[in-house]
Formats: structure tokens, sequence, C-alpha cells
């Protein structure tokens, strides 16, 4: 029976990127600035004298090329860089409580924030405030706290590293380790899970890598509209002729195949380049699993071949690695049968990986959110590990381990200090360098922190950036708490629905873009980020900015500082004047940092070190380890046959929590976002249909089961007993305790549920 028509609802056949990507290009910049002033600012996207692309982290080598921007990073340019304002008028004419009935790309979508805010709950209304009143208000209640460790201080990771490094100053200063931050929710399994394998908690590869490597595993991602700038480098790596094998719940068009909008002849003719050579739908939670069939079969492999066998690398394992023995007894020991039954892949196709990875003599393996968001996110991680080190894949060109961060510098805020668990040795160096001494008391992550505001246990939530409400799961819990606050203040670009929940005493501090010119006493500044691959490098914006009230990041967080503290012995504002100054307390606190005002003039920037790529491993045994994982199963097992596993996932207009539009190009989705992505065999044995309208429900079997309602059932390629819907729509279904416990990563992308038509529910 062929599929009913539903509204929004048609295939999409083209290849991803291509004349499909130039004119949704075309259509944002259309949407949110004059042509010419946007041609302008894509062009500086990416340059050594530009600034850097407010997006994805993925590293640019090539800055003589015509262009570094994508899609997705000029819908963050433009979204950023938009015409459109909320001055104080806007506030005036819409109460809080009017404006939270707006969807999120409503809110959005009506530009950049002019002036600070302060919320009057008499009137509902939030209403403008001068700068020294805001900072001298904030800093008032957070000194009447009866404690520092009542406050949460969270970042996003567009934060800059000079402003992620005065913050943690500054909270520290005020006497709190509570850091909730936007790699809680993401890559805080990467940062926990690769110090205890390899000593260091970020990838090892480099973009050169991608040039020398002869296989790339790529697991739990979708480059295509999460980390794009990475599709030129796949599509480099498939026109060498190197295998890419995918494992991945749904076939997402990306990895199947991409047109360049670079590549000349291929945009001529309206050709693309096949992307993924093997591609293996695992099923939702059932990566580790399908890591571990794959080293089974290597081991058996290795076995088979003799004493005189290459297929692992003894010699690397012997000298570079602890725990091999206990690993491989922990295989031997593990059926094909439950690997087949707990990934839904064949033994055959794992014995297939297997091969071609014994083939490889450098292989990458690039890894989402897909592998991460579990709650056995950290474990899975270290199964990638795991499976790079039997073959000595660490400390070699073409060789290592890639986690795709999201945002262009969630991985810089860390490095620069934003951690709730800080080591002795860098808080030693704070002392040193600043004259107070830090609480040395581990803090709050993200879910801690929302559990605190919930219990009434956290009174103040200050967010550089971010929508820490609507990004974080268990919706219906976390919304209701943030009123609860006596102080919310909100560093911000754009309206959000953070911000409109309001507690007693709430503000929101429109600051300057990435693309905007920061001028402070001493002229014009650079600030700096770190990509996913450890290069840190310069990034100046050049637009004017949005309206002469905004200030920068740095200097709205020295202002609240100067407020708060006022016996600091941080000298705030002499800090701004001149962030080269900041540059040189980073270096202070952060040894990495050497010569860093040298090093970011240099096109490029520098590369921090990176131990494991010299076969340096920074663990207690001086050793990289192999840790195994109990079992196969990354979720609890349920005897319910009906219960499926959701996964979240991001649209195509979307970056995070921000919404551009309504579509989802390459999943044939336009002008809605009410879906939920089925497997056809799912749909049958249900007796639903394409365009039925379905409620999911939670199948924990105990407590309150969560619903969400009113969506349409879409029949997609997704793994059997697979389920997918919008983040952050979903989140609703998860609960806050639903997470990794080593990390505190939330489980968005496993989640049980059942499915049900809506009038059977």
């Amino acid at each position: 029976m062929a599929d009913k028509e539903i509204p929004g609802i048609r295939p999409y056949d083209n290849p991803a990127g291509g004349w499909g990507a130039l004119r949704a290009t075309a259509r944002a910049v259309r949407e949110q600035m004059d042509a010419g002033e946007a041609a302008v600012t894509l062009l500086r996207t990416n340059k050594p004298e530009g600034f850097d692309c407010p997006g994805c982290a993925w590293p640019d080598k090539k800055h003589t090329s015509t262009f570094q921007f994508c899609e997705n990073g000029a819908k963050a340019v433009t979204w950023e860089a938009t015409n459109k304002r909320v001055p104080p008028t806007f506030f005036a004419a819409h109460t809080v409580t009017s404006l939270l009935g707006w969807t999120d790309y409503q809110l959005e979508d009506q530009g950049r924030l002019t002036h600070p805010m302060a919320y009057n709950a008499e009137k509902d209304i939030y209403e403008a405030i001068g700068w020294d009143e805001a900072f001298a208000r904030i800093g008032e209640i957070l000194r009447g706290l009866d404690s520092p460790d009542m406050a949460e201080f969270y970042t996003s990771g567009r934060a800059s590293n000079e402003a992620a490094f005065l913050y943690q100053i500054f909270a520290r200063e005020y006497g709190t380790n509570n850091f909730p931050d936007c790699s809680n929710m993401c890559h805080e399994a990467t940062s926990v899970g690769l110090p205890h394998s390899i000593g260091i908690g970020k990838g090892t590869v480099s973009l050169d890598d991608f040039d020398h490597c002869e296989l790339i595993i790529a697991m739990g991602h979708n480059p295509g509209t999460n980390h794009p700038r990475m599709m030129g480098t796949l599509h480099e790596v498939a026109h060498r002729g190197v295998p890419i094998i995918v494992l991945n719940p749904l076939r997402e068009r990306a990895l199947e195949r991409f047109a360049d909008p670079q590549d000349p002849w291929e945009m001529a003719t309206l050709g693309s380049t096949p992307i993924a050579s093997t591609y293996l739908q695992v099923k939702v939670g059932g990566d580790a699993a399908a890591l571990k069939g794959i080293m089974k079969a290597l081991l058996e492999m290795d076995e088979a071949a003799g004493p005189d066998s290459d297929v692992i690398d003894h010699a690397f394992i012997q000298q570079h690695t602890r725990g091999f023995d206990t690993l491989a007894a922990d295989l031997r020991n593990t059926s094909w049968t439950a690997i087949e039954a707990a990934s839904s892949l064949s033994e055959a196709s794992l014995r297939a990986v297997a091969a071609a990875y014994a083939k490889s003599n450098a292989t990458i393996v690039t890894y989402g959110m897909g592998v991460t968001q579990h709650i056995t996110g950290t474990q899975n991680v270290q199964q990638v590990a795991n499976l790079l080190l039997l073959r000595g894949n660490f400390g070699k060109p073409g060789a290592g381990i890639c986690p795709l961060r999201g945002h262009s510098n969630v991985q810089g805020d860390r490095t620069v200090g934003i951690t709730e668990k800080p080591t002795a040795a860098v808080l030693a160096r704070i002392e040193q360098t600043f004259g107070f001494r830090p609480p040395a008391a581990h803090g709050h992550d993200a879910v801690a922190a929302m559990q605190a505001i919930i219990d009434g246990r956290s009174k103040a939530l200050i967010c550089l950036g971010g929508n820490l409400a609507v990004a974080l799961p268990d919706t219906e819990a976390c919304l209701p708490a943030m009123r609860g606050l006596e102080l919310s203040v909100h560093v911000a670009t754009k309206l959000n629905r953070s911000h409109l929940l309001t507690g007693k005493h709430s503000f929101i501090l429109p600051c300057l873009g990435r693309t905007e010119r920061d001028q402070q006493a001493t002229g014009p500044q650079a600030v700096t980020v770190e990509d996913s691959m450890s290069m840190v490098h310069a990034s100046r914006g050049k637009l004017t900015p949005a309206s002469e009230a905004l200030r920068s990041e740095p200097a709205i967080i020295a202002g609240i500082a100067a407020a708060t503290l006022p016996g600091s012995r941080v000298p705030w504002m002499d800090l701004i004047a001149d962030y080269d100054r900041i540059r040189d307390a980073i270096e202070a606190v952060y040894p990495d940092f050497e010569n860093y005002n040298e090093r970011i003039r240099v096109p490029g920037g520098f590369r921090l070190p990176l131990p494991p790529t010299e076969r340096i491993w920074n663990t207690p045994s001086g050793k990289a380890e192999f840790l195994c994982f109990s079992g196969l199963n990354e979720d609890p097992v349920l005897a319910d046959p009906s219960v499926l596993k959701l996964t979240t996932i991001r649209s195509h207009d979307q970056y995070n929590t921000t919404i551009y539009g309504l579509d989802d190009r390459y999943r044939g989705v336009f002008g809605r976002r009410d879906v939920v992505f089925m497997n056809r065999d799912d749909l049958a044995e249900r007796g639903i249909e394409q365009g039925d309208e379905i409620q999911v429900e939670t199948a924990f079997g105990q407590g309150k089961e969560r619903r969400l309602s009113k969506l349409i059932a879409i029949a997609y390629e997704i793994a059997r007993g697979s389920v997918a819907t919008y983040y952050p729509e979903g989140n609703c279904l998860v609960p806050l305790d639903y997470h990794d416990k080593s990390s505190g990563t939330p489980s968005y992308k496993s989640v049980p549920v059942r499915v049900l038509r809506a009038s059977a529910s």
C-alpha cells in the first residue's frame, strides 16, 4: 500500500550539500541580512583575520580557499548577524506570560537583544536597566545568599576562552565550583572516560591525519547537520578510495552521498560522491555490543592466524597497555548470539568490519552523541578506545580517536577551567596567580545543578549563553523549578525560553556576538577558541555591534564580578582593557598555553599538547588501559516486546537548541517538527500507518511514566526496534536521573518507550 499524503512530508532525493545547500544558504541570507553585507561577512568566516564560525567546532586547514563556511555555518552567522532587533519597546508590548506561548523558533527569530533588561514581576514584563545598576543588584543578591554553593554558573560552548576563563575565576573567588556547562550534556563521557583509557579527555587526531588514514569507522553521528564542515573532509577521504564504515541507527543522507558546493564538476553535473562504503544500522543502544563484536572477531582472526599474526599489534599492547588479557577473556566469553541480539547486526557484518580494520594500517574512529548520551556513555567511549588500542592506532599518522564536539568552543571552555572538578594543581596556580584560595570541593554538573534548583538548595543561576532549561531533560520538572530561583541572569545575544522562566529577580544582559567588533580601552580585541582537534586560534569580529549598549562577554563578567566582590584581588577592569592580559593569566594557570599571545598571532594558531600522539599515557599506571564493558546491554533489559528505544535527534534547520526554521530537508520533513520516525515493520506490528497520530510514552516500568502526544508517525529507514523524534521536544521523555552515573550525561539517545495510536491511548 502506498503511503498516504501528509502535509510537509515528501521524499528528498538529492544528495546532501550541492544546490540544495546553496539555495538554503541564500534563503537564510535573504531572511536575516542585506545581501551585500552578508556576502562580506560570510567571506570573513574561519579566516585568519576574520571570525571563527559560531556553529560547529570542526577545524579548517586551508585558509586561502574561496570560502570556509557551510550551509549550517551560514545559518549560524546570519542568525547572529541578523538585522532584526529586540529593543525595550518589544518587551513593553509583550508580557512574559504571553511570550511563553510562542515557539522557540519564534522567540529567537525576533532578532538581537539590544539593552540590558530586568524583570518587573508586578507588570510581568522586562524593563530596560542601566549596566551599573544591573551589576549592583546582581552583586547584592549573590552576596546575600547563605552560601556561595547556592549559586550555579552555567556556560555555553560558544563562549570564548577569555570569557570562560574569567568566568571560572569569578565563581571560584566567589566561593564555589558549581560549573554546569553544555559539555555535561554532550561529550562529558569523553572528558571522563578517555583519561582512564589514554590519559587525556580529548580526541587525538589532527585534520592532516584524514589525509593519511586508510579506514574511517564513523559511529553515532550525523555530520551533514551537526558537524557540516566535516563533510568536505569525508568527501576528500572518499575520493581517495578510503573505506568509510558507518554504524548509525538512521540512514542519514550526508553519510550516503554528498555534493561538495566547492566542487565545480559535481555542481555542474548535479553529481555527488558516495560517502559510506558500508552502512550498518545498529539499533539504538547497540553500540557497545557492536564494538565488542568487532573486537571479538578481531581476536578470533588473530588466534586463527597463529603466533606470528599481526592482526592484533602485540608489540604495542605489551609495551604501551595494561588489561589486554582481561578484555580478551571477556570477549571470548561473550556469545555471537548475544552480540547479534544486542546490536541488531549480524555476525557476518561485524566480521567484515573487523576484516577491514585488520587490513588498515591507520584507522580513525569518529563518534558523536549517539555514543555518549547513554547511561553507559563513559564505558561506550572506552570501548572505542579499546578497539583502537588493539591495533596500535595512536601515535602514528592517519590514526586515532575523534570525538565530534558540538559548539565552536565547547572544548576550549573546558581546557581553560570550566569544570566542577578542578585539580589541586590548577587550584594552586590560581592562588599563586590571583592571590585568593579557591574552594577545593567538587561542585555541580548540569544535572546536579538542576536537581539542586528543583530541591531549593540552589537559589541563583548565572548563564553565560545557552538555553539551559530547554537543553536539559525532564522538561516538566526543570521549567517550573526555574521560577523558584531568587536570581537568574542570562548573558545572551537572542531571546529564548529560559529567559522567560523568571525567578524573583531576573536579568537579560545582551552581549556582542562572534561576528561583531569588540572595542575595549586599548583598542579592538580578538578572542580565541579551541576546535575539536585542539587547535587554538584567534577570532576577530568586524561588524558594527547590533546596539551601542552591547558589552562583550568578558566585560559583562568583569562587571558582575567587581560588583559582587568589592574586595576582589583580581584586577577585573585592567584585564578587560586588553585581552592579552587575560591570555597572560591563562598561560600562568595553564602552562600548555606557553607563549599564548605570540602564538595566536600566527595564522591558524597553535595546537595544544596531546600526549597520546607521542604514545605518552598520563594514566596512573603510565600506560593505556583496556577497560571492559560489563555484558552487552547499554540499557536495562525489559521483558515487554512492545517496548522500543527512542533517540532524540536534531533537524537540519537546527543547531543544538537553536531552531533556524521548521524544515528537515534531508529526512523529507518540511514546515513541521511534530513527527516520530519509525521502522515500517514496527509500524505494521502496532497497526499504525504513516500519518497516523500517535502518542509516545516511556516504559521504565516504575514510577511516573512520561508522555508526548499529538505526534505523526513517519516511516523511515531506521533500525528495527528504534524510533526517533526531535530534540528538544523529546526531552520531556527523559528523566533527570536517567543519566550516565560516571559522567552525568543524560541518556537522550536511548529511552525505553511504547508507541500508541492516538485513538488507543
